[in-house]
Parts: C-alpha cells; structure tokens; sequence
C-alpha cells in the first residue's frame, strides 16, 4: 500500500473515532480507540513501541512512539486544544531517530481532528 493511502486511511480512523467520541478524553483513550479502529480498518499497528535512539552508532536514549502503523508510519497522539511548534519538532525527532518515511501528528482538537503530515524527505 502506497503511503499516501495508508495515511489517508489512517487519518480515516481518527475522524471516526472523534466523531464517535468528540473532545475531552485523556491521549490514551483515544489510543485505545484508534487501535480498535486501526485494526477493525485491517491495518498492522504497534501501540507504545520502545525506540532506540542512536549517536554515532551508540545508543544515547530511547522513547516510546505512541503507535507505528504498517512499520512505516509514526503516529504521535495529542488531546490538546491547540498544536503548538513543540509538538511538530518532537515528531520530526521521531522521525529522524526512526529513520520511518512518514510521521503523523493527530491531535483530537476541542472542534475537529488537527491533522500534521512530515515527510522524511523533509527532514534531511
């Protein structure tokens, strides 16, 4: 599946889910609710996914990426009331420690789902 369409199938499942649920829910809600509706989609996910993070070959810390779909995406959840630049730098620092091609910032708004697509080839 070409990543554009997995992203926009992805981005499927989390209008779904706000549209079921509406604002206010703890992040790890919604991730359970994605989860379902990822799977329910037959789409491969991987929830709280430990990555390593390397410096000159050694590893100088981790994090936990909160899904990665198909093993090509990132997804970073929010429940926040609005994005903020922080938000989109932490998923380009994912993205560069992952090496993955495509990271999605999705954050379930007050009034809608805010929807912030990085490309690798963005990032250098």
């Amino acid at each position: 599946m070409e990543y554009e369409e997995l992203t926009e199938k992805v981005i499927g499942c989390a209008y779904r889910v706000y549209n079921r649920m509406g604002y206010g829910f703890l992040e790890s809600v919604y991730e359970k609710c994605m989860l379902i509706e990822l799977r329910k989609a037959e789409i491969s996910v991987e929830s709280q996914k430990s990555i390593k993070v390397f410096y000159e070959g050694e590893v100088v810390g981790d994090f936990v990426a909160d899904m990665v779909v198909d093993g090509t995406i990132i997804i970073e959840l929010k429940s926040v009331k609005q994005l903020s630049r922080a938000h989109e730098v932490q998923l380009v620092n994912y993205l560069v420690a992952t090496r993955l091609p495509v990271g999605l910032l999705l954050n379930f708004a007050e009034e809608k789902v805010e929807v912030k697509r990085k490309l690798k080839r963005l990032v250098g």
